[in-house]
């Protein structure tokens, strides 16, 4: 998910009481929250789809970049207090809890990572598999009005000293719960009905099917399928019964063509993108002066060769 989702997942966590356990329980689940987004640092590289949501996302990271974390913290804490800049009314630090409130807002990030369509590897460096869940579109907004609702009448309840101030974080976060099991039950429900009207629309059989959240509108699911050898496009709306459209237009995946290993040996930009992609797809352009290779992911497909996430490499003319 976007770093501000994450930031009110550790938000929503703290104000449910977590906070209270430590002085900076706050400001460390937040943090916690972002922090295997350090991998961010390898587009300072020229790095970003071989890196993105690996390393930093697996269980060594996981395990390590809690007790840092802590460590961290604790220094902040005794430097302020060091300089007279201490708050005065900050909790005594414990050490123990900080821990555990950084392995708690840690661990949440790879889930909420996980049910999106971009996927995360949650197994580095012991497996490069990419897992999806198919459940939140990246950016949720009724996640961020939920968890962002909570978050602020927890705080103003507390500003107020009324009762029970952490009611409404915990109400907002059992919301947020209740509304991705719904969601991804959705998409489970979504890519069935689209597989069975493919079959009885008499397409080729499909190797795999996804349904696709989409911005804003939770009722809707854009579904991709894989035949073997193109992609076919639809969609499933609920309103409130299911309403499935499959289009006429299909996308041929012509990832067999040579002129794709040839582009994966001389590009590394190739490498990473057929290393990172689910559903790609290519469009080779012969010349006699040369050959254009471009691939896409149909998961971010506009139109064919039109998708928001492609790679294009020159090659040298067939031989």
């Amino acid at each position: 998910m976007d770093n501000l989702a994450h930031s009110l997942v550790g938000a929503a966590l703290g104000e449910a009481g977590l906070k209270e356990k430590t002085g900076l329980g706050l400001a460390t689940l937040i943090i916690a929250a972002n922090i295997p987004d350090i991998d961010v640092i390898g587009l300072a590289f020229g790095e970003n789809l071989a890196w993105r949501r690996g390393w930093t996302h697996g269980p060594i990271a996981l395990l390590l970049l809690p007790p840092l974390l802590t460590l961290a913290m604790i220094a902040f804490d005794r430097w302020q207090a060091r300089r007279g800049k201490r708050p005065e009314g900050r909790p005594p630090v414990h050490a123990g809890w900080l821990l555990a409130l950084a392995y708690v807002g840690t661990l949440s990030h790879p889930f909420f990572d996980f049910l999106n369509t971009y996927g995360v590897r949650c197994l580095m460096p012991f497996s490069d598999r990419w897992f999806y869940g198919d459940t939140l579109f990246i950016i949720d907004v009724w996640l961020w009005t939920v968890l962002a609702i909570g978050v602020w009448l927890a705080r103003r309840r507390r500003r107020r000293t009324q009762a029970h101030p952490r009611r409404p974080a915990i109400a907002a976060i059992g919301l947020v719960s209740a509304y991705i099991a719904a969601m991804g039950m959705g998409s489970v429900a979504a890519a069935q009905l689209a597989a069975r009207s493919v079959e009885a629309a008499g397409r080729a059989p499909i190797v795999s099917i996804m349904a696709n959240p989409v911005p804003v509108n939770p009722f809707r699911r854009d579904i991709i399928w894989n035949d073997g050898e193109a992609y076919g496009f639809g969609s499933v709306t609920w309103k409130p019964g299911p309403e499935v459209v499959l289009e006429e237009r299909m996308t041929p995946i012509l990832m067999n063509d040579p002129a794709i290993a040839e582009a994966a040996i001389r590009d590394k930009r190739v490498r990473d993108f057929l290393y990172w992609s689910r559903y790609p797809y290519a469009v080779v352009d012969r010349r006699p002066d040369g050959r254009t290779v471009t691939l896409g992911d149909a998961r971010y497909d506009i139109e064919r060769g039109q998708s928001r996430f492609t790679v294009t490499t020159e090659l040298p003319a067939d031989r």
